[in-house]
């Protein structure tokens, strides 16, 4: 415990000075006054979740409360056979742009949908999102994206390879590891990156789900030719600062601590905010003993040269796989007569964090209290956790028999019944066990990747969650080439794995009683709710008068508009809705041929406001209910109607 307590004090002294280098800065800077709202490019839609800031919002309102209900679909465009589409499109210079199932990328009229062209590629195109630059006279336009671990750039007037860029128009993310690269297979992930003026700045993956894997850098690249810039070690190497949060022994070994997810620029100040995820193994940590920092930290780093500004940890020693799975979200909110830059972090515990994020410093304040101990060989889970004094958080924390789904079947009730009998079930933070443990909201509850929207006009905060608890049981692996692969492992530490169990039943729904998805909206000025309501429903349940349940395991995304509107999309009954910001009411829905899940984009083509979602397969974790089978993948926009036109093609 000595060494707990110094590693905070060292921590806190740190930050205190990065606090007062920061504050420094945006005196420098004068950033404090400005408003997102006012400042940040919110009208276009030229990458992934909207722009840098990773809003999710539009400053468009010709769609608004009084006229929403009148949306209809304007056109359609059929992706062909594959996996279901949940790219998020980008929209720049009249020119519409999605990944189809074949790894290849099409440029649509965004006014009609009619395909302007279609350019295929031969590895895996990464599946949720790109990035768009261009040079300051226009003339040199861009699309980068993963493809087979290469980060790739392309002609947006064409689709064209760049060749100058990297080689021959890509840069194997493996390059600038401090590792052998031979022994490393190429580094693919979904998440697009970011781009900051002239610098693109990728998250690299941790590569492999054991306890070895490749280190989960953050790399900076040059976006003209593909040159690195500058790498962060979100393990940190030896003289780096956390360093000292994990063993010595095999340090080089470690790994995980990957920002799979996505990342947000702040266009005005040039930070970057990387939330990163767990460390390997992911549900037992006796090898890596400590805090392990970056692990599960957001962490503000100089966009221009990646040197980090302040970082703050939401789980120490993570043994629940609970990542930071979403872009932080920035707003300047009004808080005791002054307005502060904050940055806000949701997770998948269902906690707010909201800091200063020029400084890292807690808007509210945020308590480190007891959880539960580890009573797994080897294992020496943290004794403290930070919990936010507020908000209040948005998902359940808790799992137990009161809760047993009614919805299942009988059989599926007595099973869990015997189970609650002997898993371990203490709260929020129960640390895996032999026996097993309920976690909840589970490593997929909580929130989960674009899952939030920001309203930088109303100061409102928008959060779809998922209630979907697992049962963590670990279990020794004896093979003598597991403990062999296993850092700083030996004696009472052991390759303890851990199946991934959601719970769900022989029907396919959760375990845990409805509702299963909720979307609730804060006003950030007080932290207060101001509403929260289940996020769709399950249609064959809804048939029954079965109601309100929220959707089973929803992967939509919601998009805030200044029209008053929040629009999400649901999968287990196939539903875009658009709700009122002020209430949570839905003013107007229409039913998908098949579940949508990812992000809709927002724009202007030729004067009329546009909705576009992906929609394809059945979802994630469909229940097996009876449902018809899902029509087929295509991208749907919508749009208020025409004086003389059909209002679809």
């Amino acid at each position: 415990m000595h060494q707990h307590r110094e590693v905070r004090a060292r921590s806190r002294r740190v930050a205190f000075c990065l606090a007062a280098a920061a504050l420094s800065l945006v005196s420098a800077n004068a950033v404090q006054a400005k408003t997102p709202g006012e400042t940040f490019d919110l009208a276009g839609w030229d990458s992934y979740l909207g722009g840098s800031e990773s809003s999710q919002y539009s400053a468009l309102d010709q769609v608004n409360k009084s006229n929403v209900a009148q949306l209809q679909l304007a056109w359609s465009y059929k992706t062909g056979e594959g996996q279901p589409p949940h790219f998020n499109p980008v929209i720049v210079h009249g020119k519409l742009y999605i990944l189809t199932p074949d790894n290849a990328l099409a440029a649509l009229d965004p006014a009609t949908g009619k395909e302007l062209w279609k350019r295929k590629y031969s590895g895996r195109v990464a599946g949720r999102g790109m990035n768009y630059w261009e040079s300051k006279d226009g003339k040199d336009r861009r699309l980068f994206f993963m493809m087979d671990g290469m980060l790739t750039a392309v002609s947006a007037e064409n689709g064209d390879p760049i060749a100058t860029f990297g080689e021959k128009g890509g840069v194997d993310l493996r390059k600038g590891l401090d590792v052998d690269i031979s022994q490393l297979r190429p580094l693919q992930t979904d998440n697009p990156g970011r781009i900051y003026k002239d610098t693109i700045i990728m998250s690299l993956p941790a590569g492999a789900y054991d306890y070895a894997s490749a280190p989960a850098d953050i790399h900076a690249y040059d976006v003209r030719t593909g040159k690195l810039k500058w790498k962060f070690h979100t393990v940190p190497k030896k003289g780096e600062f956390g360093y000292e949060t994990w063993p010595e022994k095999d340090h080089e070994k470690f790994g995980g601590v990957h920002n799979w997810s996505e990342s947000t620029v702040d266009p005005e100040t040039g930070i970057i905010y990387i939330p990163t995820g767990t460390a390997r193994y992911d549900f037992y940590g006796g090898n890596r003993e400590g805090q392990n920092l970056f692990a599960n930290s957001i962490v503000a780093l100089d966009a221009q040269t990646g040197k980090r500004i302040w970082h703050y940890q939401v789980i120490h020693h993570d043994l629940w796989d609970f990542d930071n799975p979403q872009a932080p979200k920035l707003l300047t909110i009004k808080k005791d007569g002054k307005d502060i830059p904050a940055v806000i972090l949701a997770t998948k515990m269902g906690l707010i964090f909201t800091f200063n994020r020029l400084t890292g410093e807690p808007i509210w304040p945020i308590e480190e209290r007891p959880v539960p101990a580890s009573d797994v060989p080897g294992e020496k889970a943290w004794p403290t956790q930070p919990f936010p004094t507020w908000p209040e958080p948005f998902a359940r924390q808790s799992f137990t028999e009161a809760d047993i789904n009614p919805y299942i079947p009988e059989e599926d009730k007595v099973k869990l019944r015997e189970l609650f009998k002997t898993a371990r079930n203490e709260g929020l933070y129960t640390p895996p066990s032999v026996q097993g443990s309920i976690s909840a909201p589970g490593h997929n509850g909580g929130a989960n990747w674009g899952s939030s929207a920001v309203d930088p006009k109303n100061n409102r905060f928008f959060v779809v969650s998922k209630q979907m608890p697992t049962f963590d049981k670990l279990n020794l692996d004896k093979r003598p080439e597991a403990l062999a692969a296993m850092p700083n492992g030996g004696g009472d530490v052991q390759p303890y794995k851990s199946g991934v169990n959601f719970m769900l039943q022989s029907n396919g729904l959760p375990a845990i009683n409805p509702p299963w998805s909720l979307i609730t909206a804060y006003d950030m000025n007080s932290g207060k709710k101001i509403w929260e309501l289940p996020n769709g429903e399950v249609t064959e349940l809804a048939k029954m008068n079965i109601k309100n349940t929220g959707s089973t395991a929803p992967r939509g995304g919601p998009v805030a508009t200044a029209g008053g509107i929040v629009f999400v999309g649901t999968s287990s009954d196939r539903k875009i809705r658009a709700r009122d910001a002020d209430n949570g009411k839905v003013l107007w829905e229409f039913e998908l041929p098949a579940a949508s899940e990812g992000v809709p984009a927002v724009y202007e083509a030729n004067g009329r406001q546009y909705l576009v979602i992906a929609v394809g397969g059945d979802g994630l974790f469909a229940p097996q209910l009876g449902q018809t089978p899902p029509g087929p993948s295509q991208y749907m926009a919508f749009a208020l109607p025409q004086a003389g036109s059909s209002g679809s093609n």
